[in-house]
């Protein structure tokens, strides 16, 4: 386990957390959504800490991660989610046709950025509908269970879709740097130190 390995891990981590988040409230830490979603536009990246503009804007997605390594009030729900999306990744590998229309769709919606701004709903609605066409065609499906009102109001979600896609992209991105699902039992004690010593850098670094 490395820095660029957990770094990815929150990535995901994050993504599914904040989609719980909207599922449950209706709303989000949307700075830290927008992390996410910013992640996804940066496909030619130089480094992983690059991918995400630094690691300050990792902060939920390193909390969450060690509260499900290594805290007894892990929340379960996102834990599979993490772990569907990660399938799911794998499942998108192996199908050529439809990653090359993920990457026409983010094109596509990267100029949707550049007109209405990354924090649009224009941005998030065309983000979900990219998911809905492609991944959600794909199993295993990641299931988001929460509160029914909730996730009744379309806003809701398309964000909810805005972040799974996010979080495929940082499955990706773990891929990508040599993470496997493995790993997490076998280094899960090195993984919650680098993470927490991620964390505490991040945190001073943002005072």
């Amino acid at each position: 386990m490395n820095e660029e390995r957990v770094l990815a891990l929150a990535g995901l981590f994050q993504a599914c957390s904040l989609a719980q988040q909207l599922a449950n409230d209706g709303r989000c830490d949307e700075a830290a959504m927008q992390t996410g979603v910013a992640s996804i536009f940066r496909i030619d990246a130089a480094s992983v800490v690059a991918v995400y503009d630094g690691v300050s804007g990792l902060r939920l997605g390193l909390r969450n991660l060690v509260a499900q390594l290594d805290e007894s009030d892990r929340d379960m729900s996102v834990t599979r989610m993490v772990v569907t999306v990660m399938r799911l990744e794998r499942s998108l590998s192996g199908r050529p046709e439809l990653l090359e229309k993920l990457q026409q769709g983010i094109l596509a919606a990267q100029r949707q950025v550049e007109h209405f701004g990354q924090d649009s709903t224009q941005v998030s609605g065309r983000l979900a509908e990219l998911y809905a066409s492609t991944l959600s065609t794909l199993r295993p499906r990641v299931m988001v269970s929460g509160n029914p009102q909730q996730l009744q109001q379309p806003a809701v979600v398309e964000k909810v879709r805005a972040n799974l896609l996010a979080a495929v992209r940082s499955a990706v991105l773990w891929r990508q740097v040599g993470g496997r699902q493995w790993q997490l039992l076998v280094y899960r004690r090195q993984c919650s130190m680098l993470a927490r010593g991620l964390l505490t850098g991040a945190t001073l670094d943002h005072r």
